[in-house]
């Protein structure tokens, strides 16, 4: 009798823990860092604990090549086939919200309230996302360089101004000593014209589209926008940077071996530089045109999809993935800015007299975001040829007129985006 009553027991436990397994709902996620094997360590890492932590939820990640998960997710959401949880690039999440793709995040905000600001995306003041990290760029100097030239060492209370930005490239270039002043990346494109050169026109005080107008004229082409443009295109004109054909080995090589003095990059670039410089290394921040120094803000961010049906179970998981110790792994694994002073303080270079703190500073005061209104993806590409244009000698007044002009008729068409 005591054997039969034993099995019993056993064979109840087995099928309680059989339903219980059963029972455990199933949340889809899509993130966009196929193919770096690091990344995906860390973001698996967070799924794996999540897992573990209750019995509720099994979060199921597939992963995408940058370069086609957005047009992934697009496609998707015209099938009606969005996972429950996405990874979102800040500046589009306006246009994904808009156009009914994402469900407002359901989580305490208290949580946020120490977080940089462009790791959170909101859009109409509602909250859509959340990321465990930003990203931020410097201008890439060597102490030695600019003392030899008798060039100013600005500070993040003490930007270079417009002016002293311009003489001190002349300077450098009419040296001798380099190839060019300054490298802007120019063999980028895409995502980089507006997020790292974007800014340079906001400082002038003005944008791709002004989201107070809704429109893009009178922002892109209006007297800030002609002063940046002209500006923009005296860099090239010059010979001050390299140009729009600039090989991607050069960008990545050129600051490194002494072929370019400056360098205008982030700081997922930073630690080579660093480990070749040592203490010579700076890095400056964006010089001020007129309204303050400013660099772009809003990196990769996680949000729901309207769609799911599991949206308690992705709020939770995102709830979790926000934990300090989360957004300091990723920036020890592949060094991003962590999201939070107190991540920042748990990790390797961005802690108090790390070698990167400059970056969460410049982070923290000079972040912008670009353009936070649907209209973007649109914007973005025409103000990224616009800006092609004007560095290959095309007239500045009639190019940014023509993009302002062309970005305001994708607005008229889309009833404003409303």
């Amino acid at each position: 009798m005591e054997k039969m009553k034993k099995l019993f027991i056993v064979v109840c436990g087995i099928l309680f823990a059989g339903t219980a397994a059963f029972s455990q709902t199933q949340l889809t996620m899509w993130y966009h860092g196929a193919g770096n094997e690091t990344e995906s360590a860390l973001i698996n890492q967070v799924i794996m604990d999540f897992n573990e932590s209750q019995s509720d939820y099994e979060v199921v990640l597939e992963s995408f090549p940058q370069g086609s998960y957005n047009d992934s997710v697009t496609a998707a959401a015209l099938a009606g086939n969005l996972p429950d949880i996405l990874d979102i690039d800040g500046p589009i999440l306006p246009n994904w919200a808009w156009a009914g793709y994402l469900a407002p995040l359901n989580i305490d905000e208290s949580r946020l309230e120490n977080f940089l600001p462009g790791a959170i995306g909101r859009w109409n003041e509602t909250l859509y996302a959340v990321g465990l990290w930003d990203a931020a760029c410097a201008i890439f100097a060597r102490q030695s360089v600019l003392e030899a030239h008798e060039i100013r060492v600005p500070s993040l209370d003490s930007p270079w101004t417009g002016d002293e930005f311009l003489s001190a490239l002349r300077k450098l270039q009419a040296s001798g000593d380099y190839d060019y002043a300054l490298d802007l990346g120019m063999a980028w494109t895409g995502e980089w014209y507006p997020y790292g050169f974007g800014p340079f026109l906001q400082s002038y005080g003005g944008d791709i589209i002004d989201v107070s107008t809704n429109m893009s004229n009178g922002a892109l082409n209006g007297d800030a926008g002609m002063a940046f443009g002209g500006l923009w295109q005296t860099l090239f004109s010059e010979g001050l940077v390299p140009g729009t054909s600039q090989d991607g080995a050069d960008r990545e090589t050129g600051f490194l071996e002494g072929r370019y003095a400056l360098q205008w990059n982030g700081n997922w670039a930073a630690l080579p530089p660093l480990e070749k410089y040592g203490d010579d290394m700076l890095f400056l921040p964006a010089p001020d045109f007129g309204t303050g120094p400013k660099i772009g803000a809003a990196s990769w961010q996680f949000g729901i999809a309207s769609s799911s049906e599991n949206q308690d179970g992705a709020n939770a998981f995102i709830e979790f993935a926000i934990q300090d110790k989360y957004l300091a792994a990723f920036a020890n694994g592949i060094g991003l800015v962590p999201a939070t002073a107190s991540a920042s303080a748990m990790t390797n270079d961005y802690s108090p007299g790390g070698p990167l703190e400059v970056f969460y500073t410049l982070s923290s005061e000079q972040a912008t975001f670009r353009s936070v209104t649907p209209a973007y993806v649109v914007g973005a590409k025409v103000f990224e040829k616009a800006l092609a244009d004007i560095a290959n000698g095309a007239d500045v007044a009639d190019t940014l007129d023509a993009a302002a002009d062309e970005i305001d008729d994708d607005i008229r068409r889309n009833n404003g985006y409303m």
